[in-house]
């Protein structure tokens, strides 16, 4: 089906080759307001609703020994307890990412405080850097507009009553 949406759109078709990161980021940025962490043992809180839930019994993440801490889902099921089907494992930062608006990474050790900042401090350098570069480029075009529209050689300007070269300008006869 994807094969053929990219086909009609007259898309490149790419692929991520072994990144599966990439595929869990694209499912994360579809459904980031179904984010749900880990509260207790097998059991999940909706981040946005504070809603309990847990792993579907036929999901492949429910009982392989590794219970991640955050997770997206498609749907919720209620049967004895809310169970979410079709979960993926997310990355909290990719939640801040994809929903700005609603999630937030809370830093809780001085390190990792300090490699955010860092981060931060990195990233408004690279901006006032390509803004920098931006506005010379832009300077350059106005530049080169400018010196387009102005004509290469001075015309004489004719004033009357003065004497040039030729003699002076020429008088209406009535």
């Amino acid at each position: 089906q994807l094969s053929d949406i990219v086909a009609q759109q007259k898309m490149s078709l790419v692929s991520c080759a072994h990144d599966w990161d990439r595929v869990r980021q694209a499912v994360c940025s579809a459904y980031f307001v179904n984010a749900a962490r880990m509260k207790g043992v097998g059991e999940y809180e909706n981040l946005r609703t504070a809603i309990k839930c847990h792993l579907h019994p036929t999901s492949s993440l429910y009982g392989i020994g590794f219970t991640p801490d955050y997770v997206v889902y498609h749907e919720l099921v209620l049967t004895s307890k809310e169970y979410m089907q079709c979960v993926s494992v997310v990355d909290p930062h990719w939640l801040a990412e994809q929903g700005p608006m609603f999630f937030s990474v809370k830093e809780t050790s001085y390190q990792a405080r300090l490699a955010s900042k860092r981060r931060g401090d990195e990233a408004l350098k690279a901006m006032e850097a390509d803004m920098a570069r931006q506005k010379a480029e832009m300077e350059r075009d106005k530049e080169e507009r400018n010196s387009a529209s102005r004509p290469k050689t001075a015309a004489p300007i004719a004033t009357p009553g003065r004497f040039s070269e030729a003699g002076p300008t020429p008088r209406r006869t009535p």
